[in-house]
């Protein structure tokens, strides 16, 4: 709740190197109600999550440049911070078990608003 008595918007990130992409998923989330972020890499996804407290939700793809890719972000992020949940997406590769907490559910692109909408929900 704010000062004003408002109730905040849940606060995602959204992690994804292809700018159209990136949008696409960002309306999914604000349609869903969230305040959304953005990062174009895992590495800047780390220095956001680093800088802000109340980031509730990381949504990343699994192919981008940078440091790590998005099954490592989200190990990381499970590991950092076990309150955030975590949605992994890819168009071109497969989760294996162990590449992401048994705990993260995995999105195969295309994706649609409801199958997105029923990840967040069973990402624990």
């Amino acid at each position: 709740m704010s000062l004003n008595g408002a109730v905040s918007a849940p606060v995602a990130l959204v992690v994804e190197d292809e700018d159209l992409v990136r949008m696409m998923a960002m309306d999914m989330l604000e349609e869903a109600g969230f305040a959304v972020l953005e990062a174009a890499t895992a590495d800047a996804a780390l220095q956001i999550l680093e800088g802000r407290a109340d980031i509730s939700l990381v949504f990343t793809d699994v192919e981008m440049p940078g440091s790590m890719n998005g099954f490592a972000l989200a190990r990381h992020v499970a590991s950092r911070w076990p309150m955030i949940r975590v949605v992994v997406a890819s168009g071109r590769c497969y989760a294996t078990p162990g590449e992401i907490p048994p705990h993260v559910p995995f999105l195969r692109k295309p994706y649609y608003e409801a199958q997105l909408a029923d990840a967040i929900k069973g990402a624990a």
